[in-house]
């Protein structure tokens, strides 16, 4: 499959937007996190993409000669750039420093160590990187929706001590957080309103008949409390969706937000009058 498809973006995305999709690829098909039979070689295959968009030479090769270029012999063997590659437990991660850089840079929950980041998404355990590592205790603690995307200070006791837990905006459900002497597991229950995927939040939106025959506007609540106004296009179907760019959730210590996803459903009322009956039929024979 072509590397764009595998991360889910267009030829020409920018820098930040190809770490982004890594990311979300990442957190979807680690194996430690997706038990599908597909998800270790589906892993593997966006690594690799994301090592080779990453890199601009690569990136550059890639776009000209294609996936062929890359493979054993091809012209990615005399490529420059020195390649970094760790391991944890099942886990393999490898980037380039020449250009790409890794896609989890600057994201720290207070660990030193990269593979202490990818503990936090992937939630991986007494783990080594060149070294034993003690068992950790491992505390869960179970956050509202609106809590996990907008982040929040939680006050406990543990083993005696007061602790101020604060868990940063963005957390999902299943991710595990790790602390100075302790690691925090995040539980997240669901919405009434908001359907969420990855960084991405998918709503339901009632519109009337008449509103999606004859078109118009309509207001929509943002995770953010603001109103985004919509225009809605004549003829609109049912299951029609609308993508709200940067109104989704952010990623953990970062600016960069995912999408919300407005999906319009028209409403069919159960009970009518009988002068709203009559213009229906009126309307049908219309159109029959």
């Amino acid at each position: 499959m072509d590397y764009y498809e595998l991360l889910g973006i267009k030829k020409g995305a920018t820098e930040a937007e190809i770490k982004a999709a890594y990311r979300k690829q990442a957190l979807q098909w680690h194996p430690d996190r997706n038990k599908s039979p597909e998800a270790s070689t589906k892993f593997k295959e966006i690594n690799k993409a994301y090592e080779v968009l990453s890199d601009a030479n690569k990136k550059q090769m890639y776009d000209q000669y294609g996936k062929e270029g890359f493979e054993k012999g091809g012209f990615g063997s005399h490529s420059q750039g020195a390649a970094n590659q760790q391991r944890q437990g099942p886990f393999s991660y490898t980037y380039s420093s020449n250009g790409g850089g890794n896609p989890f840079e600057g994201v720290d929950f207070g660990g030193g160590d990269p593979f202490d980041i990818f503990e936090q998404f992937f939630g991986f355990g007494g783990a080594q990187s060149g070294r034993q590592r003690k068992r950790r205790d491992v505390y869960q603690m179970e956050l509202s929706f609106q809590e996990a995307v907008h982040g929040v200070a939680k006050e406990t006791v543990i083993k005696g001590k007061n602790h101020t837990i604060k868990i940063p905006a963005g957390v999902d459900d299943g991710m595990k957080i790790r602390f100075d002497d302790f690691d925090v597991l995040v539980r997240v229950r669901p919405d009434s309103r908001f359907r969420r995927e990855g960084q991405d939040v998918y709503i339901e939106k009632k519109i009337s008949f008449p509103l999606a025959a004859l078109g118009g506007e309509l207001q929509i609540e943002t995770l953010d409390n603001e109103t985004v106004k919509l225009r809605v296009r004549p003829g609109t179907k049912s299951g029609t969706t609308v993508r709200l760019r940067g109104h989704g959730i952010v990623y953990p210590q970062q600016a960069h937000k995912g999408d919300l996803y407005v999906m319009y459903v028209i409403d069919v009322p159960e009970r009518m009058s009988a002068k709203s009956k009559k213009l229906l039929e009126e309307l049908q024979k219309e159109l029959s």
